[in-house]
């Protein structure tokens, strides 16, 4: 039986189209589409289960994106020829549509979902992260698991000043913006970018040039809905309440809770006086209550949390004090400390109120560059950052189970923000590492900080500091408070978490989660405009800290010089085996990497001791010495012969400097004029055509003596000498 497919195709307005089908592949899914723009075509399905699992109070849910080789025409690299374990870049697009999704399914709907995304067709004009929130809220759109408001996510890029939707990687290059947008039809949920030194107008135009193309893809999928007809939506058990429970619990606990977010108190001590009142909130009922209705416990939890929530956010938006007492514009104490580890290249503290980020920094070659290899993108990171938030870090205790999705996602949050202020010309690789060493609010914003310490204080000629800060927000729907450097509980109990980062003349990076619908974009420019000034008080604390980039790297930090060579001589560098480049390295103590760049060999040469790498340069400047026909060169005799010197160019290339060659008079011995060690300048006059050797001239560069002529003889005065 042929199929029924259904199609929708959004028009970009550029001649570039997406189309949306369902109907044809993977039927048993709850829902199903392919995506396609050029020859890019992604699968997205969603399934979920019928019921919700005893005892969850949350809502399940994955997201899982995979990259096929096979779309690509590629083989898996490696040894194991077989798609593993997903790619930070795989993660990071999976984190995109998270986050978009998660907060807009029903509160009370705890059903497992699982929505995945493989990538069956690529092009190389098209970015297919761009294309998967689309994907995902289609599959969704043709099913009937209750997701009632439909999104959409496109990038944003600029070039020459012209907003574009989901540009091609080429077109990336050129822009000064690199922004994710996920929306509903009504607000803006997430948005996740780099950019080169925007400034808060220019991100809010391009957040809304966005969500304008967002709306007409939302609108495709609910065509696409329609035309299949329009599935019911399927019923779900909602959560179990009674108001009966909900106004004990608030009698006993509200005013309690509201008095604790008072206090402007510290971390700990809230947490303990918070904890106090929970266990009498428990106390209310008996054991035998809880024993009699097995609901209790459950609605006692819950009802105690909405309570201890709602108090808190009170206490903000009635009388504007914050859980610690800062005012909603003020940032925590700062303190920063630069050289704090001795062996590393570059390290710094920074701590901001009960958070604290330790980074450190590396320098290498190009042999340490982070490789990229995936079916959209290949390639290298000559600068990356890792981020790493262990349970000590919230006074924890928990099972490592290797680096986790938050990890990668707040990692590449900081590097995107430090990277366009690396030099172009930088020659190093940099590997910045960030220990999260207490965490209460915006870890990922102490990184950026710490981290553009650690590169000043390496040596690294960054083109300007760059600082970061969180911002939240509290909401009731009227009542609005922005917030500044925000807590870790303002993150868990407030709408918003506008993470921005940038120097003292733009935006660099941006990461934005909306936990509620509706966000009028008056409030998000004020939280912009209020970040720029946390933003460039914190900077101000950097550069008291470290003014400027130190002027040379540290003495046990590596040294660089780059420089090419003629193709044609790598081999004879390298060696049989490796066997010369491994003696000089070991000689000299330094470590050289050759890369071949079309014509020529790219050499760097690392090392800590200057004598080392000045003799390892010199070594390979020998090799690689050919003279030019017609140039001058100083050179040093070596031996002395009957009938010529031996000159050397450099150690390893000489020439012989023939007597006859020495002067334009007539010498017998050259000894009589030059010693060996003697070091003097001779004409380079190319290879001889008898010999094939190298043929110098001392008398080329002398004045030619002028030609005597001869007097014809008189024979007259011959025959008589005295006239």
């Amino acid at each position: 039986m042929i199929p029924k497919v259904t199609q929708e195709i959004i028009d970009l307005g550029d001649g570039r189209t997406i189309t949306i089908e369902t109907g044809k592949l993977a039927k048993q899914a709850d829902g199903s589409v392919v995506v396609r723009m050029g020859d890019a075509m992604l699968l997205a399905t969603a399934v979920s289960a019928r019921t919700a699992n005893p005892g969850i109070d949350f809502l399940p849910l994955t997201v899982d994106y995979r990259e096929k080789f096979a779309a690509a025409g590629r083989f898996p690299g490696g040894f194991f020829k077989r798609e593993a374990r997903p790619s930070d870049q795989e993660i990071l697009t999976m984190r995109l549509v998270d986050r978009v999704l998660r907060p807009l399914f029903p509160d009370d709907y705890h059903a497992e979902t699982q929505i995945m995304i493989q990538l069956m067709s690529h092009d190389d004009n098209v970015m297919p992260d761009a294309l998967t929130g689309l994907a995902a809220s289609a599959a969704l759109a043709v099913s009937d698991i209750p997701f009632y408001n439909l999104i959409s996510e496109v990038r944003v890029g600029r070039v020459n000043g012209k907003l574009i939707i989901n540009p091609s990687r080429e077109e990336l290059e050129q822009s000064d913006i690199d922004m994710m947008i996920g929306a509903s039809k009504d607000s803006v949920c997430m948005v996740e970018g780099e950019m080169k030194e925007i400034s808060e107008a220019e991100m809010v135009e391009a957040i809304k040039f966005a969500h304008e193309a967002i709306k007409l893809q939302i609108e495709a999928q609910e065509k696409l809905r329609a035309a299949i007809g329009t599935p019911a939506y399927r019923e779900y058990e909602p959560e179990k309440e009674d108001e009966a429970v909900y106004a004990k619990v608030k009698a006993a606990a509200y005013d309690k809770y509201y008095a604790i977010a008072q206090e402007a108190s510290a971390k700990s001590e809230r947490g303990e006086k918070f904890a106090i009142v929970k266990e009498e909130v428990k106390a209310l009922y008996s054991e035998e209550e809880y024993a009699e209705n097995a609901d209790l416990a459950e609605l006692v939890s819950k009802y105690n949390y909405k309570v201890q929530k709602t108090a808190v956010r009170n206490v903000i938006l009635e009388k504007g004090i914050r859980l610690d007492g800062r005012k909603t514009t003020e940032i925590r104490p700062i303190w920063c400390e630069v050289d704090y580890l001795p062996s590393a290249h570059g390290s710094a503290v920074f701590t901001r109120g009960e958070t604290q980020a330790l980074a450190t920094v590396t320098l290498g070659t190009s042999r340490e560059a982070n490789v990229i290899d995936l079916p959209s993108e290949q390639g290298e990171e000559r600068f990356y950052l890792h981020y790493n938030f262990p349970p000590f870090s919230t006074g924890e205790a928990k099972p490592l189970r290797g680096t986790s999705r938050r990890e990668v996602g707040h990692g590449n949050l900081a590097q995107r923000a430090l990277k366009n202020m690396i030099p172009a010309d930088c020659p190093y690789t940099i590997r910045i590492v960030s220990e999260v060493l207490e965490s209460n609010g915006s870890s990922s914003m102490a990184t950026v900080c710490s981290g553009t310490l650690a590169l000043m204080d390496a040596g690294v000629q960054m083109v300007k500091p760059v600082s970061g800060i969180a911002m939240g927000l509290i909401t009731d729907g009227e009542k609005f408070a922005v917030l500044s450097d925000i807590l870790g509980d303002e993150d868990h109990l407030g709408d918003m978490d506008f993470k921005v980062t940038g120097t003292a003349d733009g935006i660099t990076a941006c990461q934005m989660d909306i936990k509620i619908e509706g966000l009028r974009y008056d409030i998000m420019e004020q939280a912009l405009e209020q970040a720029r000034d946390g933003r460039l008080h914190i900077l101000g604390k950097i550069t008291e800290t470290i003014a400027q980039p130190n002027a040379t790297v540290k003495a046990k930090a590596p040294k660089i010089v780059k420089f090419s060579i003629p193709k044609d001589f790598i081999g004879a560098i390298i060696g049989p085996g490796g066997k010369n480049i491994q003696g000089l390295q070991a000689d000299t103590e330094t470590t050289i990497v050759i890369t071949e760049v079309g014509d020529f060999g790219e050499i760097e040469i690392l090392g800590t001791k200057q004598e080392g790498m000045d003799k390892a340069f010199a070594t390979i400047q020998n090799q690689v010495f050919a003279p030019v026909e017609g140039e001058t060169y100083k050179v040093k005799v070596t031996k002395v012969l009957d009938f010529g010197a031996v000159v050397e160019f450099v150690p390893g290339k000489d020439s012989l400097l023939h007597v006859s060659e020495w002067d334009w008079k007539r010498i017998e011995k050259i000894s009589d004029f030059v010693k060996e060690g003697d070091e003097l300048e001779v004409k380079y006059l190319g290879l001889d055509p008898k010999t094939r050797k190298p043929k110098v001239s001392r008398k080329a560069l002398l004045p030619r003596p002028p030609r005597e002529d001869k007097k014809p003889e008189n024979k007259e005065n011959k025959d008589n000498p005295q006239g």
